[in-house]
């Protein structure tokens, strides 16, 4: 009775893997087919009434289609992984076994019947030959479903990788795009502001961010949404990026240096957008943080974000919330990369950090109460 257990797992195990390979090369494949969708309307979006908006939301869309297939991938990693685990383990007991039938087979019929134990043992060994054949049927099954869920595995890893290839040159194209219909658009509401020039040089001659946060804020502006309050965002404001929460506000770097905002890590050439309509106070270079955007969206607070390689807009438009601020520097990882930081679980696509901080007037506060619950990419 034990013995005949022996195929009816091995077939459970075959039932198992399959509805796994399902699982993980579905996700896959919807991943892809999101990214996909995502590479059509950025394709579109050039043509929108209102690109700027329209160019948005399809890179946003892509960059979330971009998070999907990083993990679907990883999930077909892992799978294919615990499959090929599963194939190795039997595959030595299995040798063994059908060297043993085959040793059998090749004897001639006369000498079987010499069992030591007599007529009794042959059929005795006769008996236990039928219970191991089907147990040996069910594992070269279960092997056969195994070798066609790495199949299936490969072929959406090799699917993914295609959609990628496409996807990244759109992309491309969609920024350079979002660039220029940003610089040329005229339909922003503007306020008086200091001279840029003005701002650029007082940027060159203060010590730390926060006294150019205290210049800016001794020289508050009207409020950004007269019709709903900053403060009635609070705990549900969007992350202006897609990304992982590196450093906490307080938390200490490598260095030793503790910032009251948050440091998060971004995927190369991430949007950045305006979690709150506000007006743009500066931008541009300040201090060691690289290009820098300061939004004032009302109530007395003004919204730091730092670490940017191109910056959009102009001192003293009023952007509506979702409006592009900006990207993230560094380069897009080609696809054998994405493949590989995929395939290994490793998160080197977050090669990016972009410094978020929330100050009311003088007084920096931590950021992260604001915000939404951050997903992790």
């Amino acid at each position: 009775m034990i013995r005949r257990l022996g195929p009816i797992l091995a077939l459970c195990l075959a039932a198992t893997s399959a509805h796994a390979a399902e699982t993980a090369v579905q996700q896959a494949k919807s991943a892809a087919a999101e990214l996909k969708s995502a590479v059509v309307a950025m394709q579109a979006a050039s043509s929108a009434k209102d690109r700027v908006s329209a160019l948005t939301q399809t890179i946003q869309a892509y960059e979330t289609g971009l998070s999907a297939l990083r993990i679907g991938l990883r999930r077909v990693s892992f799978r294919e992984a615990a499959v090929k685990t599963q194939i190795d383990a039997k595959r030595d007991r299995i040798s063994r076994l059908l060297g043993v039938l085959s040793s059998i087979g090749r004897t001639p019929g006369p000498l079987l019947l010499l069992n030591p134990d007599g007529p009794l043992g042959t059929v005795r060994s006769g008996m236990m030959v039928s219970d191991v054949t089907p147990g040996l049927q069910a594992e070269a099954q279960a092997l056969a479903a195994s070798l066609k869920e790495i199949a299936a595995l490969r072929a959406a890893q090799e699917e993914a990788a295609k959609t990628l290839t496409r996807g990244l040159k759109t992309v491309e194209a969609a920024r350079l795009e979002l660039s220029q219909a940003i610089s040329t658009r005229r339909d922003l509401p503007h306020r008086f502001t200091e001279s840029p020039a003005e701002l650029a040089t007082v940027a060159k001659s203060i010590t730390s961010l926060g006294n150019f946060a205290d210049l800016l804020s001794d020289r508050r502006m009207a409020e950004g949404d007269p019709t709903r309050p900053f403060t009635s965002a609070k705990g549900s404001l969007p992350w202006p990026v897609q990304g992982t929460i590196l450093r906490h506000s307080g938390e200490a770097d490598a260095a030793g240096i503790v910032r009251p905002g948050v440091v998060i890590a971004t995927r190369p050439r991430a949007l950045v957008t305006a979690p709150w309509a506000a007006t743009i106070r500066y931008r541009g270079p300040l201090l060691d943080y690289g290009n820098v955007i300061i939004l004032e969206p009302g109530d007395g607070y003004l919204m730091i974000l730092a670490g940017l390689d191109t910056v959009y807009g102009n001192m003293g438009d009023v952007i509506p919330a979702g409006t592009p601020v900006g990207l993230m520097g560094g380069k897009d990882a080609n696809p054998q990369e994405f493949m590989a930081s995929a395939t290994n679980g490793g998160g080197a696509g977050a090669t990016e950090t972009l410094y978020l901080e929330l100050r009311q007037g003088a007084k920096p506060i931590d950021p992260e109460g604001w915000f939404a619950k951050m997903t992790r990419n």
